[in-house]
């Protein structure tokens, strides 16, 4: 349905839904937005987009209410202000193809990284729930150090 993965419950309390658009990524505004309509979510208050990006570091999380796409194609396509999570996995090598290398297999020291990120999300997620988004903000948006 929706042309997306999705399933019900609860987190921090709260009801949540958790959607993977199936779409094209430069597409996947149209499944959230057919979601959104659907179970009568306001995109602004009630909507957190958690997506890649190679400007972060392996791992490294970055919380926003509000600003650009960042030149993701994918988060152009979406209402532009919501909360959204991004998740580092870390910029292309030189002279790779940016959809091979997102669409590719980590290095086993980056995967472990981009894992405890993933965690960090789902977290983040919590916590904006349940203290709202700028404690969130404060806790994950800091610079992870270097191991």
């Amino acid at each position: 349905k929706f042309n997306a993965m999705y399933g019900k419950g609860i987190i921090g309390g709260e009801k949540a839904i958790l959607m993977k658009p199936l779409s094209y990524m430069n597409l996947s505004g149209g499944p959230i937005q057919e979601m959104s309509g659907y179970f009568k979510i306001d995109p602004e208050t009630e909507l957190i987009v958690i997506y890649d990006d190679i400007d972060l570091e392996p791992g490294q999380l970055r919380i926003r209410k509000k600003g650009s796409a960042g030149g993701h194609n994918g988060i152009k396509d979406i209402i532009r202000r919501l909360i959204r999570i991004r998740v580092g996995v870390g910029a292309k090598p030189k002279d790779w193809d940016l959809a091979d290398f997102v669409l590719g297999h980590f290095s086993d020291s980056d995967r472990k990284l981009v894992d405890e990120g993933i965690n960090d999300a789902a977290e983040a997620v919590e916590m904006i729930l349940s203290e709202g988004v700028d404690a969130a903000m404060n806790k994950y948006n800091r610079k992870k150090p270097k191991n």
